[in-house]
């Protein structure tokens, strides 16, 4: 082979590797970032398949953030919510993206995390957030059974009939110490006539007082008297 065919040849080979290497170094320069926790990507993306990392996209209610919107560079994630694993953190700004990895490129594994940002545009200026998403995982917390205690009726009172005791029969102190026992009234039986047991029917009352033999021995006194005075009598003309 000619001398000038091999050094036409050399020189192609020379600038072929020349331009692939100033490709890839532009490349390199076009997606740079001062943050080491992060991985500068060329291009967009707008899924977590896009972005090349584990998870789903998470919602707006997953994460406590403030900034990330157009107008800021910066997003601080503050916390997540409960049962909420973040797989990574993509931050889109200028040619590129940011991936933050939450446990790598000495990203802390947990909350807050400050001052994420999207890489370096050609100027080497940080350009504004375009948007960001949130890769991860959810599970529902679960909670603990509750605990069904049987309801009982509170039981009632038995109620009890009030014991009465006999109350003493009131004492009258008189001077002298003595004590007087209180006066007991006693209501006699009433008298139902002889022959009249209900209460009812003729005939005369009964008075209560039986012995009509009194008035027999009383007449025969009178009698007896009024006799004797007429023999006195008798005898006193005689005598005259």
């Amino acid at each position: 082979m000619p001398i000038s065919t091999r050094l036409r040849a050399g020189f192609t080979v020379a600038a072929v590797a020349g331009l692939a290497l100033l490709g890839t170094a532009t490349s390199a320069l076009a997606c740079t970032t001062d943050d080491g926790r992060a991985k500068p990507v060329e291009g967009n993306a707008t899924t977590c398949a896009q972005a090349k990392v584990p998870g789903d996209l998470l919602g707006a209610g997953d994460l406590t953030v403030t900034g990330g919107t157009q107008k800021d560079k910066y997003l601080n994630v503050t916390a997540v919510g409960e049962g909420v694993t973040v797989t990574a953190i993509v931050v889109k700004g200028g040619p590129g993206f940011n991936v933050y990895v939450p446990g790598q490129r000495g990203m802390s594994a947990t909350p807050p995390w400050e001052k994420l940002r999207s890489p370096y545009n050609r100027g080497d200026q940080l350009p504004t957030i375009s948007h960001w998403f949130a890769c991860g995982t959810k599970t529902t917390p679960t909670k603990p059974p509750v605990s069904e205690t049987p309801t009982t009726a509170p039981s009632q009172p038995t109620s009890e009939a009030p014991s009465t005791a006999p109350s003493a029969p009131a004492t009258s102190s008189v001077p002298g110490g003595v004590t007087s026992a209180p006066a007991t009234t006693t209501s006699a039986p009433a008298v139902v006539p002889a022959g009249n047991q209900n209460g009812t029917g003729g005939g005369l009352a009964n008075t209560g007082f039986d012995n009509a033999w009194l008035f027999w021995v009383g007449g025969v006194l009178i009698v007896g008297g009024g006799a004797l005075l007429v023999l006195l009598k008798v005898r006193r003309r005689g005598t005259n």
